[in-house]
């Protein structure tokens, strides 16, 4: 975990906090609780912090959090490649394509192989263009994309090239296949799930995710939002 000093003035020249955000919380709910620590235990009440990144509410992990004068590095940060670990669920899909909506078509899965699982995996690999996800933060004409889709209207994103890495896949116990993904920039992993149950003549959906490294920074030395509160409280 990354060290802290106890300085008000350390928070305000500009801190860089890696956090390991649990699930359910979203990125935003990490930064309210931040800001709230830093006005409570260092009295600091007009502090800037932002995150380098959303991470959805279903998904774990690294989060990094800058305050001060540090926030003008957050698009350095942006830019930087992730990896992250999950697992997809095969043989259904769901309209936001994780859990945040319940499964809404079924597909078959017995025609399956693992051949099948590899292509895919290899096809995926490299510069692709991938449509985000509906349920997503991207724009449409000044409004989130996401409230769109809550609202049952049939959008459809321009897609984004994007890169992948490397795709790994650890586990092929159908329905479920757990894989391992380091990806550029505006990489959707549900979106990925989505074109990889697709790509399988059947339908996926993300089960779960956890971000596990942001360029050379690994989710391992992260805090967990309770030691820090309890660093900050005891300081």
């Amino acid at each position: 975990m990354n060290e802290l000093k106890k300085d008000a003035e350390d928070f305000i020249n500009g801190v860089i906090l890696f956090i390991d955000k649990p699930l359910e919380w979203t990125s935003f709910d990490i930064v309210k609780k931040i800001k709230a620590l830093l006005r409570h235990t260092m009295g600091l009440k007009k502090l800037k912090v932002g995150h380098a990144g959303t991470l959805d509410p279903l998904a774990t992990g690294l989060l990094i959090i800058c305050t001060g004068k540090k926030t003008r590095e957050i698009e350095k940060f942006q830019n930087l490649e992730k990896e992250y670990t999950g697992t997809f669920y095969v043989g259904a899909s769901t309209p936001s394509s994780d859990l945040e909506t319940q499964p809404d078509e079924f597909f078959p899965t017995g025609h399956i192989t693992d051949e099948m699982i590899d292509a895919a995996a290899k096809k995926f690999t490299g510069k692709i263009n991938q449509v985000p996800p509906l349920f997503s933060a991207k724009k449409i004409q000044g409004e989130r994309a996401y409230y769109h889709a809550r609202r049952g209207e049939d959008t459809v994103l321009k897609p984004n090239e994007i890169a992948i890495h490397e795709m790994e896949i650890l586990g092929r116990q159908i329905p479920e296949i757990d894989f391992r993904v380091v990806c550029s920039k505006g990489t959707y992993i549900r979106a990925l799930a989505r074109d990889f149950g697709k790509e399988l003549n059947s339908g996926a959906y993300l089960k779960n995710l956890r971000r596990t490294r942001i360029g050379e920074f690994s989710v391992d030395h992260a805090w967990k939002i309770e030691l820090l509160e309890k660093f900050l409280r005891e300081s």
